[in-house]
């Protein structure tokens, strides 16, 4: 049986120093930036030894991996939670509410659309294959709402593919844009430009 120290098992001592690591790399990655972030450094702010974050994970880049898959699928999570409460919302206010829970859980912290669209842009094979693995996902769920639309005489009957993907790289370029202005600029505003371009792309004639 595996020994408690102070009361806590060693499972909750070991998740506890992960959730750590992963807290002091959001802020060290977003302030310092990815590449010039150094794992003793990472280790101090997060109080572990440079071993135990070797029995975490194999590399920096895994952390930031860690860290970019983490904050799309909390997006995802927040999102796809209040479907069912849309269930007989007309479209427009469907479209208009899924999108201010996208905006309002990724802007929360300036330092998540700083990881996800500007320090994990480029940085290897790994990264880039995950981010993509996340266009498809947000494109999907754009094509399904989409289809809801057309199904209620919202929008037109047509394949909204392209259409989605265009729209995530509008959502990406805005966040973007949000997290580089000091102060950002209002998220109402970043969400009310969203949703006029996806009812825009959606509702346009076939």
């Amino acid at each position: 049986m595996a020994r408690t120290y102070g009361g806590v098992a060693p499972e909750q001592r070991r998740a506890e120093r992960r959730e750590r690591l992963l807290l002091a790399a959001l802020e060290l990655f977003t302030s310092t930036g990815y590449r010039q972030a150094k794992i003793t450094e990472l280790c101090t702010r997060a109080g572990v030894s440079t071993r135990n974050f070797y029995e975490e994970f194999e590399s920096k880049e895994k952390v930031l991996l860690t860290l970019h898959e983490r904050i799309n699928a909390l997006a995802l999570e927040h999102v796809t939670g209040v479907l069912e409460r849309l269930e007989d919302a007309d479209a427009v206010t469907r479209i208009g509410t899924l999108l201010d829970v996208f905006v309002g859980t990724v802007t929360s912290d300036p330092r998540m659309p700083r990881l996800n669209y500007v320090e994990a842009v480029g940085v290897s094979a790994a990264l880039e294959a995950q981010h993509q693995e996340w266009v498809d996902r947000w494109a999907a769920f754009i094509e399904a709402e989409a289809r809801h639309a057309a199904a209620h005489g919202v929008a037109p009957e047509r394949d909204y593919h392209l259409t989605a993907i265009a729209l995530v790289g509008a959502a990406t370029g805005l966040l973007r844009e949000w997290q580089a202005h000091t102060p950002p600029l209002p998220v109402a505003d970043v969400a009310a430009e969203l949703r006029a371009l996806m009812l825009a792309a959606i509702t346009r004639p076939a």
